[in-house]
């Protein structure tokens, strides 16, 4: 199984920002990679709030796996989301 090098919000984050900017989803832009490069950020809170809502697993999503793990991963996740300093 390949690994990430990137976090979850960040990847999330910009797929979002592709969707609205590339021109092969909703956005105008033909080369988005620059576009994208510079506005993922932007996103980053509506990547956590999908995090959010991935917490709790589908039916089918817990019939094909640990429920428990699952949620310590996507906890983990948002938990690497939040800034340095911040406690919750």
């Amino acid at each position: 199984m390949d690994i990430a090098h990137t976090s979850a919000v960040e990847r999330i984050a910009r797929v979002l920002a592709g969707q609205r900017l590339s021109a092969n989803a909703e956005g105008q832009t033909e080369s988005a990679a620059g576009a994208v490069d510079a506005a993922w950020k932007d996103y980053r809170d509506d990547a956590v709030a999908v995090l959010h809502t991935l917490r709790a697993p589908s039916e089918a999503m817990a019939a094909a796996g640990d429920v428990a793990i699952w949620e310590r991963m996507v906890l983990a996740a948002i938990k690497e989301a939040r800034p340095a300093g911040i406690v919750m």
